[in-house]
């Protein structure tokens, strides 16, 4: 989002006006919408859907100031996730300025993916460009509000990347530039219906609730505690087992 130090609060406020993203959680992205991949190929959202879970970020490649922020804590926290991007999720980024080009998809692509270190990512981390049609479309149907700046020549923009579902719902949104591993994990396995992750994983999504207003898991501290408790009599039964077992034959009351 550009500055706009010097300008009046209520202007600054008429700018941002309508600028925010609604959550609409469990909402049908429109798969058949065209758009162009970085090699100038046309596809169609559907072709990065179905096997996988997909994290979506709306972005403009062009974008002086937020934007490269998000890929920057995209490109940090699919690094320190243990998910396999190709393997166990999609990336999809699509630039909603009419205006870029393919040329533009594919010199952000190449700087972005280069900071990322993953050969394998090469084929699975999608920069797309489109029509204004589609992108009306995509960002109205995940709740993206934006609004084109003519006297900065810029957009006006939230910040957020969102977990999609292999059918194309949306599942969850994190927000801001820097985002958790854990929670994207997190988000990741629960949108794939538990079908990658481990057991681990299965127990911090019976521990975690995922908070719509803050966009993160939270902790439920009573779950917690009733596994904490429930591996404590594990342990204690155990052990008594064991003791009675083991314990000398024959001794005189």
């Amino acid at each position: 989002m550009p500055q706009m130090t010097g300008m009046p609060a209520s202007k600054k406020l008429k700018q941002l006006d309508g600028v925010t993203i609604d959550q609409k959680l469990n909402s049908q992205i429109p798969l058949n919408l065209p758009f162009v991949d970085s090699t100038g190929k046309s596809v169609v959202l559907s072709d990065y859907f179905g096997k996988r879970p997909v994290v979506l970020a709306l972005v403009y490649y062009t974008c002086p100031m937020m934007c490269p922020e998000t890929l920057a804590g995209m490109t940090n926290v699919f690094k320190d996730t243990s998910l396999k991007m190709g393997k166990d999720y999609e990336v999809v980024t699509v630039s909603f300025n009419p205006s870029e080009t393919p040329q533009i998809a594919a010199a952000a692509k190449q700087e972005w993916l280069g900071r990322l270190g993953n050969p394998d990512a090469q084929n699975a981390w999608h920069f797309l460009t489109g029509t204004p049609d589609s992108i009306n479309k995509l960002t109205d149907a995940a709740g993206f509000r934006y609004r084109w700046d003519p006297q900065t020549k810029q957009y006006n923009h939230a910040t957020a990347i969102m977990v999609v579902t292999p059918q194309g719902r949306l599942s969850k949104y994190f927000y801001g530039v820097a985002y958790s591993p854990r929670d994207l994990r997190l988000g990741l396995v629960q949108a794939s219906e538990n079908k990658i992750g481990t057991a681990v994983d299965a127990i911090l999504l019976y521990c975690c609730r995922y908070n719509a207003v803050t966009g993160k898991y939270d902790l439920l501290v009573g779950r917690l505690l009733s596994i904490g408790g429930a591996i404590t009599i594990l342990v204690l039964g155990s052990f008594l087992v064991l003791l009675m077992r083991y314990s000398p034959k024959g001794v005189a009351s």
